[in-house]
């Protein structure tokens, strides 16, 4: 979970103009955490206190309104939305707050029903839901001591991922998308391109577009494999955190190590 909300601290001051490079300051004062934080700290916070899914990506994203979130979400959280609209969206909104569930559950088959219900409230799509459970499922793999090459095997069988690419081969003509499709892949990938966490949230940024939500993505699979995240940017990270963020995640880490 750390992994992906350093990754979208990192991307956020970077999206739609990413550098198409590595070589850029990790953290600047422009950074700050966005949706991708507050929904992950919110779906952890579900399974922790044993709530709906549902209350708890309302309760935390009314509690933090303006940390960027797209209009139709918007509109739902506000109950805005006509009784007539159904909200199924197949936007990464699921995959980048997903997280928490690839690391609280001990089996796969609880991953991936977990990681679909934590989808549903807002990304019914299939898309939306299978991009959730593609991310899960590699930290779930990663974290039992999965190999690059076997999460690469189950992503794409499983969910009909192309990750036969390269960053290299993706950079030069990638562009914004905030699909599940046209983004998930794309940050398993840079994953599976790096070398450990922050080469990983690097790669992510580097190919432009979401940055954030493609970083933490990344970011999230890199820290289940490449094990925990320095003590020195953790301490960067809550430096970006409110109080209530942090205590989610100290609750998080005593539930892992018990």
């Amino acid at each position: 979970m750390k992994g992906a909300i350093i990754g979208d601290i990192v991307g956020s001051r970077l999206e739609r103009s990413g550098p198409k490079t590595t070589d850029f300051d990790l953290f600047t004062t422009e950074c700050r955490f966005t949706d991708d934080t507050v929904l992950t700290i919110a779906v952890a916070d579900a399974i922790l206190e044993q709530k709906p899914y549902e209350d708890a990506i309302l309760e935390y994203a009314r509690a933090y309104p303006d940390a960027g979130y797209g209009g139709t979400f918007r509109r739902w959280m506000n109950m805005e939305l006509g009784p007539d609209e159904e909200y199924r969206s197949w936007g990464n909104g699921s995959a980048m707050r997903v997280s928490p569930v690839g690391w609280l559950f001990n089996d796969l088959e609880t991953v991936l029903a977990q990681a679909k219900a934590s989808a549903l409230p807002t990304h019914g799509h299939p898309e939306g839901v299978k991009g959730a459970q593609a991310i899960a499922a590699a930290i779930f793999l990663a974290r039992q001591g999965g190999g690059k090459e076997d999460i690469r095997q189950y992503v794409t069988q499983t969910f009909g991922y192309n990750l036969r690419r390269t960053v290299e081969d993706i950079r030069p003509d990638y562009a914004f998308d905030v699909s599940c499709q046209g983004s998930v892949p794309e940050a398993i990938i840079a994953f599976l391109d790096s070398k450990d966490l922050v080469h990983a949230i690097r790669l992510a940024v580097s190919l432009g577009g979401d940055t954030d939500t493609q970083a933490a993505m990344a970011g999230s699979i890199a820290e289940a494999f490449y094990g925990p995240v320095a003590p020195a940017l953790e301490e960067v990270m809550n430096a970006f955190l409110p109080n209530a963020f942090v205590d989610v995640i100290g609750r998080f880490e005593t539930v892992l190590h018990t």
